[in-house]
C-alpha cells in the first residue's frame, strides 16, 4: 500500500471521531447504568515519520482512524491521522488484536487479544502505550463498546457454545453483569449515546437481525427488533453521535455487502440503504460514515454522506477487523509506540532454481514432500509459500489438513472437468484441498457473493476446542447437501443456508492463506449444479501474471495452440425422410399423332 496515496486520500474526509466525552458516574446494577444526555497493510516496515501538513487542517487535534489490521498472518492495531499523524503501529506480536474501541475522552482503546492463548478484553493507554488486562478466562470475548460516561463496556462473549451478551466495570473487573440469556446467538453490542439503549445483532428470530435492549426496562421486554428483514441477515450496529440514527451492515445472498441507516424518530419505516459496505463507523458530525469495502481478495475503505454520496474515493487497505474513529491529541504516538517501528519478519522466503539447474530456461517444477496428490508438485515460485503456509495451518489446527491434495499441479495431458480448460492447475500455481473433512463437519464454507459472482471463505476445525485456537462462527455456513432432501429450490441453488450455527471454533484459512498470498476463485457458473464447479477448496497464486503468461512459464507457445476443427472433404448427405407420405398425382401424358409427310413430284 502506498503510504502518500492513503494520506491523500484520507486527508480529504475530516472532523471524523466515535463518540463524546461525558462525566464518569460509576454504578453497581443494570437497572442503574450511567445515564447521560445525547450528544493492506503491507509487511514491509511502517515509516514513522512525521508526514506533510494538510491545508484546511488547523484545530490543534487532528481526526484518528483506529483499526486491526492484518499483517503477516496476524492482526494488529494501528492508528493514522491526516497531516498529523503517521501510520503508527501500536502492537506487534505472534497473536492477534482485533475490534477496537476508543473511550469517549480518547485516552484509551479496548480491544480483544487472545495474546495470552484466549480472546480476552485489553484496555490500552494511549499517552503511555501501557496495556491492562480486564478479563481472564478461556471464553472467547471480544467487540467491546464504551457506555457515555466511559465506565463500562459492553461485550459479546461464547459461552456454552453461544454468544451473550456481558457488561463490566472498567474500574472493577471483576464486576460481570450479563445482558442476554438466550438459545440465540447475540453478539456485535453498540452502546447508544444516550445510555440508556444497547443495539446488538441476534437470531432469535430466525435470521441474524439488529435488536436493541432498553436498560430501563426489565426482562426479556427490554428487547426489540428493529430490522424486519427475512431475506436477509444483519450485523455490527453503530450509533450516530446524536442516538437517532442506527447503521449496520446487510449481507444477502447475490447481493454485495450493504449499510443500512434506520431513524429511531420513525421506528415503523424500513432502515434505508446507503450504499455498500460493512463494518460501519460514524463521524463526530453524524453526517457521514466510514465503512469496509470488501472484494474477493482485497479490503477497501470509503466513506458515505448521508444522502448516500461518496465523500471518500475507496482506498486499498488491509483486512480489517474493527474500525474506531476519534479525535484528540496524539502527536506523542510515534514516539510512544517507536518500538513497534519495526519490520516484521517475512513469512518465507522463495528460493529459485539456477539457470544450471534448468538450462530450457522455463519455471521448475518442483516436488512437495509428504504431501499425498495425484502430481504433488508446485511451481517454482510458491512452492516456499506453500510450505509455509501448510506449517502455518497444521499449527493452529492441529493437523495438518494440506498434507492431503485434492490437485496440485496438473499436467496439459490431464483433462479437468469440463469449463475447467483455463484452470490455474495447469500452471502449477494452485492446489485443492482435499474436500473430504467437509462431509465429517471439519471443514465450512460460507457463501459471499461479488459482483455477480460466487465467492467461498472455507473454516476448519482446530482439534483444540478450548479457545486457544480459532474463533466462533458468526454466520450461518452453506450446506451443499440440502440439495438432496428433496426440496426443490435448495436442489435449484446448489444448497442453502445451514438452519443452526455449527458449535465450537473454528480456524479461517482463507484469510490465512491470503496473508501468503494465495487467492480464492470464483467459482464455476455452473456450480449450482455441478459440485465439483464450486471450487470453494481451491487457492491461486497469479502474482501479476494472466493465465496465457503464467503458462508460458512452462511451455512453448505451440503447445497452447488450440486445434482447428478438421472439415470433412464432402458434404453430408441429407436423409432421405421415411414414414408414409401422400403420393403425388403424376400427370397423363397426351401423345399428338405425326403427320406423314407430304409427296412433291419431280419437274
Amino acid at each position: 500500500m502506498n503510504l502518500k496515496r492513503l494520506a491523500a486520500w484520507l486527508a480529504l474526509w475530516l472532523g471524523l471521531t466515535a463518540c463524546g466525552s461525558l462525566p464518569a458516574s460509576p454504578t453497581a446494577t443494570l437497572s442503574n447504568l450511567p445515564s447521560a444526555a445525547p450528544t493492506a497493510l503491507p509487511s514491509a516496515i511502517i515509516e514513522s515519520t512525521a508526514s506533510a501538513p494538510t491545508p484546511g487542517l488547523s484545530a490543534p487535534q487532528r481526526d484518528v482512524f483506529f483499526f486491526s489490521a492484518q499483517e503477516n498472518g496476524y492482526q494488529h492495531l494501528f492508528a493514522y491521522a491526516p497531516g498529523s499523524l503517521p501510520l503508527t503501529r501500536l502492537t506487534a506480536g505472534e497473536w492477534d488484536d482485533i475490534t477496537p474501541a476508543l473511550s469517549p475522552d480518547g485516552s484509551r482503546l479496548a480491544f480483544a487479544s487472545n495474546r495470552n492463548n484466549y480472546f480476552d478484553l485489553y484496555l490500552l493507554d494511549l499517552s503511555s502505550g501501557q496495556i491492562t488486562r480486564l478479563t481472564d478466562n478461556p471464553d472467547y470475548e471480544a467487540s467491546p463498546s464504551w457506555s457515555p460516561d466511559g465506565v463500562w463496556l459492553t461485550y459479546e462473549a461464547y459461552r456454552n457454545d453461544n454468544f451473550e451478551i456481558f457488561l463490566l466495570s472498567t474500574q472493577q473487573p471483576e464486576e460481570v453483569i450479563p445482558l442476554t440469556a438466550d438459545p440465540a446467538s447475540d453478539q456485535t453490542p453498540a452502546w447508544a449515546p444516550g445510555g440508556r439503549s444497547i443495539a446488538f445483532a441476534s437470531d432469535r428470530g430466525g435470521q441474524t437481525q439488529i435488536w436493541t435492549a432498553n436498560l430501563d426496562t426489565p426482562g426479556e421486554n427490554r428487547f426489540q427488533l428493529v430490522s424486519p428483514q427475512p431475506e436477509s441477515e444483519q450485523m455490527r450496529p453503530a450509533w450516530s453521535p446524536d442516538g437517532r440514527y442506527l447503521a449496520w451492515e446487510t449481507r444477502a445472498e447475490g447481493l454485495p455487502n450493504q449499510i443500512r441507516v434506520w431513524d429511531s424518530a420513525n421506528p415503523l419505516a424500513p432502515a434505508r440503504v446507503l450504499g455498500t459496505g460493512a463494518s460501519p463507523a460514524w463521524s463526530s458530525d453524524g453526517q457521514q460514515i466510514a465503512a469496509a469495502q470488501e472484494e474477493p481478495n482485497l479490503t477497501y475503505l470509503s466513506a458515505y454522506g448521508l444522502d448516500g454520496s461518496l465523500r471518500l474515493p475507496p482506498l486499498v487497505f488491509p483486512a480489517l477487523r474493527g474500525l474506531c474513529l476519534g479525535s484528540g491529541s496524539f502527536s506523542q504516538m510515534p514516539q510512544i509506540f517507536s518500538r513497534f517501528a519495526v519490520s516484521p519478519t517475512p513469512l518465507f522466503e522463495v528460493e529459485r532454481q539456477s539457470s544450471e539447474e534448468n538450462p530450457l530456461g522455463r519455471a521448475a517444477l518442483i516436488p512437495l514432500f509428504g504431501v499425498d496428490a495425484p502430481q504433488p508438485r508446485l511451481h517454482d515460485e510458491v512452492d516456499e509459500s506453500f510450505a509455509a503456509l501448510r506449517s502455518r495451518v497444521a499449527r493452529e489446527a492441529g493437523w495438518d489438513v494440506l498434507a492431503s491434495l485434492e490437485n496440485a499441479y496438473t499436467p496439459l495431458t490431464s483433462a479437468l472437468a469440463p469449463g475447467r480448460g483455463d484452470s490455474w492447475l495447469y500452471t502449477g500455481r494452485a492446489f485443492d484441498i482435499n474436500p473430504l473433512p467437509l462431509s465429517v463437519g471439519w471443514m465450512q464454507v460460507y457463501r459471499e457473493d461479488y459482483n455477480g459472482e460466487t465467492y467461498w471463505r472455507l473454516f476448519l476445525r482446530p482439534q483444540a476446542q478450548d479457545g486457544s485456537a480459532g474463533e466462533p462462527l458468526r454466520l450461518r455456513p452453506w450446506d451443499f447437501s440440502a440439495r438432496y432432501n428433496l426440496n426443490p429450490l435448495a436442489y435449484e441453488q446448489g444448497g442453502k443456508r445451514m438452519s443452526s450455527l455449527p458449535t465450537g471454533y473454528w480456524l479461517d484459512v482463507t484469510s490465512l492463506a491470503r496473508a501468503y498470498g494465495w487467492q480464492r476463485p470464483a467459482a464455476l457458473t455452473t456450480w449450482r449444479t455441478y459440485f465439483g464447479g464450486a471450487l470453494f477448496n481451491e487457492f491461486i497464486q497469479p502474482g501479476s501474471l494472466t493465465w496465457r503468461e503464467a503458462m508460458l512459464e512452462l511451455y512453448p507457445p505451440e503447445a497452447l495452440i488450440t486445434p482447428s476443427p478438421i472439415v470433412p472433404p464432402t458434404r453430408t448427405p441429407t436423409p432421405t425422410p421415411t414414414g408414409y407420405r401422400y403420393k403425388t398425382a403424376t400427370p397423363t401424358v397426351t401423345f399428338t399423332p405425326t403427320r406423314q409427310p407430304t409427296f412433291t413430284p419431280q419437274p
